[in-house]
């Protein structure tokens, strides 16, 4: 035994010998760099000099490939740092609009704290904690850092489904993430009022959020002209994250490149899947998932700012770049360069919780409903529906034969919201719960079932283009006696930017209506008065403007 120990220990000095000298046979210097371009990698390398004399990781170093020279960004990754720090917004239309939807985005937050689903996810994570110069949620006592912050009052906003839109070849909620620009913005604001120094060390006005939210939307939304993620699997959100990482890092104060760092790695953070918002997996996570966007971007945000460095190729690098990994080796393509264009031309949700590519079935549904009053009839009368649609209402809503299992299914079910309004005359968040009288409703089911959809190539031609991007839907109506009714149809939803101006009085109606559960009635006319006032709302401290939101104690 003792001979056989000695050939064992003879055989291992051996080898351990001969990976020494392999070792330092294949060493050698990888250069280190100074880069003059603010958006190359700074980075230096160790050499072969500072290694340990033996470590398998040596050899492995040394048979990489040398580094050509610094490593650029991608220049998907420069054209977005660039455009956050050098583009001047100069458009009205855009400006004004982004206050709208500033309202509103606030209004539909508000309204979601009535559904205990959501309030029972929002608030610090540690009971009674309370942070100094925090963010404030609109509608709570909460006071939180800007990450859980930017969680929380993102989640507010998409809850009900029903802040503004933005559909294309990928479809998202660009007023999602103004969870993020807010968080950050009050929490500096109130630390630098209090003698801190973030950011520029100013205070955040609310011009500079709504400057913050145009270029958010721009981003967001030129990433989904031409760029459908939800064919490969991945969930929109990861526009939020992308946008609101690009807007919170110059809000606080970091340079061109660090903004690109930024952009960088939230593209390489771990992207959401669409499992949730399809059946059988419909689920409540699709109504915080922009909320957990705008808080992994915070947090990314934060990690940039104390100098953790980006990742340069993220999008390009062969094999383990986004395109490869996550994009099946496709590059993006863009339609047009950054600028004002998606703020100007934002889909507002003004008459209906629901997802977008319903609502003009929903319009169209409450005008046969006004027809069948008219003739003495009801839904009851209804023998079959035929929705003539858009290829995108199909894939996302259309579900006439799964069954309705929670919230999150009816609200994305063209069929059953078609249905609703038929039979009650109205859509509210309400007729979604579990329990509800349009959810327990044995007209509403039935009826459901008979409505089937069926694609206009017309119809989806007008969404996609973008001298239209119309959301069109008709509905033809038989009734159990054979007759059928005229087509409804109704191509551009209230929110369109072809429909603006009738929409507004009608968007500024939403936001009082949601501030009403919320607040006495002469502070509910303060905040619309306020809305309306423009210099004054520009002009006036985030933190100022947040406090008049605060509530000593939930009422739901």
């Amino acid at each position: 035994m003792s001979s056989l120990l000695r050939t064992v220990n003879r055989t291992a000095i051996r080898q351990l010998q001969k990976q020494r000298s392999f070792s330092h046979c294949l060493s050698g210097k990888t250069p280190t760099n100074s880069p003059s371009d603010p958006l190359q990698n700074s980075r230096s390398y160790p050499t072969s000099s500072s290694r340990s004399p033996f470590s398998t990781m040596a050899a492995l170093k040394s048979n990489a490939p040398a580094m050509a020279g610094v490593r650029e960004f991608d220049p998907e990754i420069k054209d977005m740092a660039s455009y956050i720090h050098n583009y001047k917004v100069d458009s009205d239309l855009a400006y004004e609009t982004a206050r709208y939807v500033f309202l509103d985005t606030i209004g539909c937050g508000l309204e979601a704290l009535r559904f205990k689903e959501c309030t029972k996810l929002l608030g610090p994570i540690v009971e009674g904690t309370i942070v100094p110069h925090g963010t404030r949620v609109p509608g709570t006592p909460y006071v939180l850092d800007p990450v859980n912050g930017a969680f929380n009052i993102g989640a507010m906003i998409r809850w009900l489904d029903y802040n503004d839109c933005w559909l294309a070849a990928e479809w998202g909620h660009p007023s999602d993430n103004l969870g993020g620009i807010l968080a950050v913005a009050d929490w500096i604001s109130r630390t630098n009022r209090a003698g801190g120094h973030v950011g520029n060390g100013t205070i955040v006005k609310i011009k500079d959020v709504l400057e913050a939210m145009i270029k958010a939307h721009e981003i967001q939304g030129c990433l989904a002209l031409e760029n459908s993620y939800n064919k490969v699997g991945l969930d929109h959100v990861v526009l939020v994250k992308v946008a609101t990482a690009a807007v919170v890092s110059k809000m606080l104060g970091l340079p061109e490149r660090q903004t690109a760092d930024a952009i960088s790695q939230a593209w390489v953070d771990g992207q959401s899947l669409r499992t949730y918002r399809h059946s059988p997996n419909t689920m409540s996570r699709k109504s915080w998932a922009a909320g957990d966007a705008c808080q992994r971007a915070v947090n990314l945000v934060l990690k940039v700012q104390k100098g953790e460095h980006g990742v340069p190729t993220v999008l390009s690098a062969p094999v383990w770049g986004f395109y490869d990994v996550a994009f099946k080796g496709k590059k993006f393509e863009f339609q047009r360069p950054y600028g004002s264009y998606v703020m100007e031309n934002i889909l507002f949700k003004v008459s209906y919780p629901a997802e977008f590519h319903s609502q003009t079935a929903i319009e169209a549904a409450k005008k046969i409903n006004a027809q069948l009053s008219e003739q003495g009839k009801s839904a009851e009368d209804i023998k079959s529906i035929t929705c003539r649609t858009h290829e995108a209402c199909i894939r996302i809503i259309d579900k006439q034969h799964k069954p309705m299992d929670n919230f999150a299914d009816r609200d994305h079910c063209i069929q059953y919201m078609v249905a609703t309004m038929l039979v009650f005359n109205r859509l509210h968040a309400t007729d979604y719960t579990d329990g509800s009288e349009a959810a327990t409703s044995p007209l509403v089911e039935k009826l459901r079932r008979t409505i089937s959809c069926v694609e206009d190539p017309e119809f989806t031609r007008a969404y996609h283009d973008p001298n239209m991007r119309t959301i069109p839907n008709a509905l033809t109506v038989t009734l159990e006696d054979g007759t059928v009714l005229e087509e409804s149809v109704v191509e551009a939803p209230l929110g369109h930017k072809l429909r603006r101006e009738e929409a507004k009085p009608e968007i500024l109606e939403k936001f009082e209506r949601h501030l009403g559960p919320h607040f006495e009635s002469e502070k509910v006319q303060e905040l619309v008065e306020l809305g309306k006032d423009k210099e004054r709302l520009e002009n006036m401290g985030v933190d100022e403007y947040m406090d008049k939101y605060v509530k000593e104690k939930m009422q739901w």
